[in-house]
């Protein structure tokens, strides 16, 4: 086998990336949040859906898909997987079979609280180092960069 051979051109260090940064903390903030959710038998994907349900009436999986940015095929798998948990009812209209409804059962909305608890436990292990003051220019900055990269897909995986 041929090795390569240094091109002579300047390389930059992998850790000279704010990507770099960006992706190493944010696979061990997911990693823990995914550990502790384990207990509760709900995936990181499915607690966002549960996040995004939580406190309204109901919605179309489609009305979910563009809340979270995920495509209809991924929300449908998804609802599908918490109705089978009974954390998600679905029901279809009459007058047009294309058409569902879905909202949180009572088992649903209750287990919303306990997740969220858990991701604010999550967030303060993780973010502690900084200050108040440090929290919210980290959470500023990260939030200009999705404005001005027009970011809409919601974090699920």
């Amino acid at each position: 086998m041929r090795r390569a051979k240094p091109s002579g051109k300047e390389v930059s260090d992998l850790h000279s990336h704010i990507g770099f940064w960006l992706r190493f903390v944010s696979n061990h903030v997911s990693h823990a949040f995914a550990r502790k959710l384990l207990e509760s038998g709900v995936t990181v994907a499915e607690w966002v859906v549960l996040r995004e349900m939580y406190g309204r009436e109901g919605m179309s999986p489609s009305m979910l898909a563009e809340l979270s940015g995920m495509t209809r095929g991924a929300a449908s798998k998804l609802i599908d997987r918490l109705v089978a948990k009974k954390l998600v009812w679905r029901e279809g209209r009459s007058d047009d079979r294309r058409y569902q409804d879905i909202a949180l059962t009572r088992a649903g909305g209750r287990v919303v609280p306990s997740l969220a608890a858990l991701a604010d436990r999550n967030d303060k292990e993780f973010f502690t180092a900084l200050s108040a003051k440090e929290r919210e220019a980290l959470v500023s900055t990260l939030k200009k960069l999705v404005r001005s990269n027009r970011l809409y897909k919601l974090p699920i995986e």
